[in-house]
């Protein structure tokens, strides 16, 4: 049975709007991912501000070559594990592979996701026309959306592998374009994945809304890295955005400790875990 960490500091609940607060004074937003109770424990302790519950887990939990395989089941369950603990950090959970059949299905999901999981936040990706319908009827009902855009996981046949985005300038334009559109739909939040550092930065200033970063530049409003790339963990060839936080360190505790604090004070990313 899970035990709450007496240890832990006390600190006010993350909100969607303290996160606002955090962008429009200059303060970092460090996000991490966590996939079961005693990760997100040390996720809360470390003071991280969003813990996402991401499909990720379909490649670096269950060995999956892509997101795509993991289902809404398998969301609701590991989401319900993460919440159990946390306490002041904002739950944020991924809609999974087709969540946006259609506007009916998303509102049922995201309704699970929540309502009966635990989250605070589901996180959509893309910016297709039926997406943005799907976030503006879930904010309308409530239920705060994170965006996603760049080099979106679930789109990796599309793409013809998980390529950055946005190099060339119509695609650029395109980035930017569906940034301000998922804003404009409603979305809280926005996660830039995979694009060169110039784009992040020019996206970040176009936006009202926070923009969290992974392979996307230091001029982001914060980051976010998978918990097992920055453990070191990951089988196998990491992503260039990634760093091993726990290399030269003696616990897990002090590797997340250590990206909460290269986030906070710029010093992560560097050049090398960006893209030009």
């Amino acid at each position: 049975m899970y035990v709450e960490n007496s240890s832990a500091p006390a600190r006010k609940p993350v909100t969607v709007p303290s996160l606002h607060a955090m962008k429009a004074e200059g303060r970092k937003i460090v996000m991490l991912t966590a996939y079961d109770t005693s990760f997100a424990a040390q996720v809360e302790h470390a003071g991280v501000d969003i813990a996402l519950v991401g499909d990720s887990l379909g490649m670096v939990v269950q060995g999956q070559r892509s997101t795509l395989p993991v289902t809404l089941e398998q969301m609701v369950y590991h989401v319900t594990m993460v919440s159990r603990g946390l306490s002041a950090t904002l739950l944020a959970a991924d809609m999974p592979f087709m969540a946006d059949r259609s506007v009916d299905f998303a509102l049922e999901a995201g309704a699970r996701l929540v309502g009966e999981a635990g989250a605070a936040m589901v996180k959509i990706e893309g910016a297709a026309p039926h997406i943005l319908e799907a976030i503006h009827a879930l904010t309308e009902r409530v239920i705060p959306v994170c965006a996603h855009l760049g080099l979106t996981p679930q789109s990796v046949h599309k793409f013809g592998g998980y390529k950055v985005q946005g190099r060339a300038q119509d695609d650029a334009e395109r980035v930017l374009s569906e940034a301000l559109a998922v804003q404009q739909a409603g979305a809280s939040l926005l996660v830039l994945e995979g694009v060169p550092s110039a784009l992040g930065e020019r996206v970040t200033k176009a936006l009202d809304i926070p923009v969290i970063g992974i392979g996307a530049g230091p001029q982001c409003d914060g980051q976010v890295l998978v918990i097992y790339d920055m453990l070191g963990i990951t089988p196998g060839k990491r992503p260039k955005f990634s760093k091993d936080f726990l290399a030269g360190r003696a616990s897990v505790a002090e590797a997340i400790g250590a990206f909460v604090a290269d986030v906070r004070n710029g010093a992560f990313p560097s050049a090398e875990h960006s893209y030009n």
